[in-house]
């Protein structure tokens, strides 16, 4: 059973730690703070919760703090790429090669730049 248990940590460890490596390629590659945000955001969450997982199998006796860690990692990451992008969009940052939707909607309030002709 012990050997099983290792099998399957270690399947989580590499799986999380290539979820970890695509995020930062994509961070690293993608053009604009929006996109970058989509790829820390959604990639490298769900990295460290299976390198948290993998942790758990391996040392059972912190499973209620990797849950705990699990938890929160899941809840603060969408809203702190939100955050990051709500700000970017207000401070005037461009979105490179996609169509700004917003635009019409936040030319009126505060914190936003206007459109460039």
């Amino acid at each position: 059973m012990e050997t099983v248990l290792q099998v399957i940590a270690w399947i989580f460890l590499v799986f999380g730690t290539l979820m970890s490596i695509i995020g930062i390629i994509g961070f690293l590659r993608l053009p604009d703070v929006y996109t970058r945000l989509h790829a820390t955001g959604k990639v490298s969450v769900f990295g460290v919760v299976f390198l948290l997982i993998a942790a758990d199998i391996l040392t059972p006796l912190a499973t209620w703090k990797a849950l705990l860690l699990m938890f929160f990692v899941l809840i603060a990451a969408p809203s702190i790429s939100h955050s990051i992008a709500s700000a970017a969009y207000r401070v005037g940052i461009p979105m490179v090669g996609r169509r700004d939707e917003l635009a019409g909607k936040m030319a009126g309030r505060p914190g936003r730049n206007p459109p460039a002709p």
